[in-house]
């Protein structure tokens, strides 16, 4: 467990690298050249960490500033993923998501239940945020354990439903998204987008990037629509004109600067995606086999992007005018594209769809946070975190989300039978997917 612990608080820009080199040679791939993409993912993943920083360090000020020069009252700080993290693998029930994740995941490819060859193991910490949330409800170490098993293969199951999707889409090969705090969105999209298909007017309405682009010329470029939305929420922050424009620099800065860092850590793993489509079609000549890889790939797409920049103001709107919600969005603003970037596939990369889906997303995401706040902090408080001068504190990722809801909510009422009866959905739906569907 000690030596788990070690390689886990590695964090995934060391983590991942190290697994993908070993993963290579496993598939056959030349010691040199997996080394390089090894080496090339991990830099992506640090370019990618940096660009996110910069996004998160000036949007969180600005959102800080914002609720201050409007005088907003919210009691619970949304205290953003990597506390969310930190809280989910800082006990021994978290520690054993990592092991469970590869076990399951084993059995279900060696038995034909999944086609998802998920190598982002990093990410097993979100089912062991449900696992720690449940466990802290009930006191019961095993329902914590059976809780993530569940959660595991729920995120097999979205994995396995959106890859023809995200490949079409995407375009990136033999590659899906079992991320658990963005495949629930994908899911969400799927009935809004019947809706919206039947709404007159709605439906004929064109805003993908290259219609908006060029039907507004300069102004529908992604960065310049970075550099403009910077500008909105400087001037609302009460920020002065230095201060304003800077901002609006960073926020363009991204919107550029993310869809290279995406483009490196795919320079990575192609080789490596490659390589294992080539194993399985020899292997398995029958069997369609995905890489299961962090939705940070898709984040910086530029309908993502400019959705997701678009929904921060959006989302802090909806804390202020939504009764009952107690949750201040903070940490996690600038991790909205990961809420919702497996939206856009299912839009088509339509725009306007994305905001108005996931504003919707959002405003039942506060409602959530709002509502596993007490559960929240106390495991908080019990793996040891640092709460400051926090009384209360909650995330949208992974507070905020549908999933979180569900087990918690069954957990509460029904205890074994509740998360049992997500178990047997889900393993109801990998036998569908991949033994009577077959596609």
């Amino acid at each position: 467990m000690e030596v788990l612990h070690w390689f886990v608080d590695l964090g995934a820009s060391v983590m991942l690298p190290i697994l993908i080199f070993i993963f290579a040679l496993i598939l056959g791939t030349k010691p040199k050249k997996a080394f390089y993409s090894g080496l090339t993912v991990g830099i992506g993943f640090v370019g990618l960490n940096l660009v996110i920083a910069l996004l998160t360090t000036s949007l969180g000020q600005a959102a800080k500033a914002m609720v201050d020069n409007f005088g907003f009252d919210l009691h619970t700080l949304d205290v953003g993923w990597p506390a969310a993290a930190a809280i989910s693998y800082g006990t021994v029930l978290g520690s054993l998501a990592i092991p469970i994740g590869l076990g399951l995941n084993s059995v279900l490819l060696a038995l034909g239940l999944t086609k998802t060859l998920n190598i982002d193991i990093w990410n097993y910490w979100h089912c062991a945020f449900t696992g720690a949330l449940v466990y802290a409800l009930t006191n019961d170490f095993a329902l914590g354990l059976f809780t993530i098993a569940v959660h595991v293969l729920v995120i097999f199951l979205l994995g396995d439903l959106m890859a023809s999707d995200m490949e079409s889409y995407f375009g990136f090969k033999k590659m899906t998204f079992p991320h658990a705090a963005s495949a629930p969105s994908y899911l969400f999209a799927k009935p809004l987008n019947w809706l919206f298909d039947k709404i007159p007017g709605f439906n004929k309405l064109e805003a993908n990037p290259d219609t908006i682009q060029k039907r507004f010329g300069l102004f529908g470029d992604s960065t310049v629509i970075g550099v403009m939305l910077g500008i909105v929420i400087g001037v609302l922050a009460g920020y002065d004109v230095k201060e304003t424009l800077q901002l609006a620099m960073k926020t363009g800065a991204v919107m550029l600067l993310m869809p290279k860092m995406v483009a490196l850590l795919m320079e990575g793993l192609n080789p490596i995606s490659e390589a294992a489509g080539q194993m399985i079609k020899k292997r398995f000549p029958k069997r369609n086999v995905y890489i299961g890889m962090d939705s940070a790939l898709c984040v910086g797409h530029p309908a993502v992007l400019s959705a997701s920049l678009l929904l921060i103001p959006i989302t802090l709107f909806l804390a202020v005018i939504l009764p009952g919600n107690k949750v201040l969005p903070f940490g996690d603003l600038a991790a909205i594209p990961f809420l919702v970037c497996l939206m856009v596939p299912v839009f088509k990369g339509n725009i306007v769809r994305t905001v108005v889906a996931g504003t919707i997303y959002l405003a039942v995401g506060l409602y959530i946070a709002t509502w596993i706040a007490p559960l929240f902090t106390e495991t908080a408080i019990k793996s040891g975190f640092d709460m400051g001068n926090n009384i209360s504190i909650s995330a949208l990722i992974d507070g905020a989300l549908w999933t979180t809801a569900l087990f918690v909510g069954l957990g509460k009422i029904a205890s074994w039978y509740g998360i049992g009866m997500i178990g047997i959905i889900a393993s109801g739906g990998l036998v569908y997917m991949n033994k009577i569907k077959k596609n």
